[in-house]
């Protein structure tokens, strides 16, 4: 496969000396041109820290990165920024509360010094479904849904290759969910964009994604497809107890998680 997003040997420690906690521990992986590839795995096993190392928000890892066969290191260009964007969870915490819609799809546009401004914000809120009402309205007057689709057409006016999606529903009601995830779809075919799609939702990931790299503990632990979680199969243990647990808590369940951290301990 010509990967247009090559991660390889990527570590990312936190703290200093004897307080080091590796975060990320040797982690490769490949996502081909136009693919959604998903990362799964319980809270703190270093989903989102692998996004954040390939944004340039956390600069100090170890290993490579490369974007169509560009070497990325920890400081980026502009041109460098354009080609990768984030969605964040929350996207209230991701738009500046005190600038309306209009001021926050400005920025970019004046940062990276592009022109047909007014163009470019109406195309994009039209493109994720915000008319021009929207477009002079603060986050707070806007429903979680509204916001979520304000923080990606922010992504979509640099005309980024490769999209990071960071649990970019999880904030979101149920009914909302879906919305926001056949949006995405729907702009991924359209714009030919790849998705790097962090979750612990299965549902989602399956819904989203063509392949699966589920995570433990900070390394990759199993790479799979998504047809395979949803017929349950899965190679590791830790899989496929995660894959059962996300039908539902139980306790056997959570016990039989413990045993296998003791087991392998």
């Amino acid at each position: 496969m010509n990967a247009l997003l090559a991660i390889e040997h990527l570590s990312v420690d936190f703290g200093e000396r004897r307080g080091t906690v590796r975060a990320v521990d040797d982690v490769s992986l490949a996502v081909g041109p136009g693919e959604s590839y998903g990362l799964v795995g319980e809270s703190g096993c270093g989903k989102s820290t692998v996004l954040r190392a390939i944004c340039g928000l956390n600069r100090d890892w170890q290993g490579a990165i490369r974007l169509a066969g560009d070497a990325l290191g920890p400081r980026r260009s502009p041109a460098m920024h354009r080609r990768i964007q984030m969605v964040f969870q929350d996207p209230y915490g991701s738009l500046h509360p005190r600038h309306t819609v209009d001021s926050i799809l400005r920025e970019p546009i004046a940062v990276h010094g592009l022109g047909d401004t007014n163009g470019r914000i109406r195309g994009v809120l039209d493109q994720v479904g915000l008319g021009p009402a929207f477009r002079f309205r603060f986050p707070h007057q806007l429903s979680g849904g509204q916001r979520q689709r304000v923080a990606i057409a922010r992504a979509l006016l640099l005309e980024p290759q490769l999209l990071l999606l960071d649990e970019p529903t999880s904030a979101l009601d149920v009914s909302i969910q879906s919305e926001v995830l056949n949006l995405l779809a729907d702009l991924r075919r359209e714009r030919n964009l790849t998705y790097l799609f962090v979750s612990h939702d299965l549902a989602v990931i399956a819904h989203m994604c063509d392949r699966v790299g589920v995570m433990r503990a900070g390394r990759l632990i199993e790479e799979t497809t998504a047809a395979r979680l949803r017929e349950g199969r899965a190679d590791q243990a830790y899989t496929r107890r995660f894959v059962e647990a996300s039908g539902g808590y139980d306790r056997a369940l959570a016990r039989a998680f413990a045993d296998l951290e003791e087991a392998q301990a």
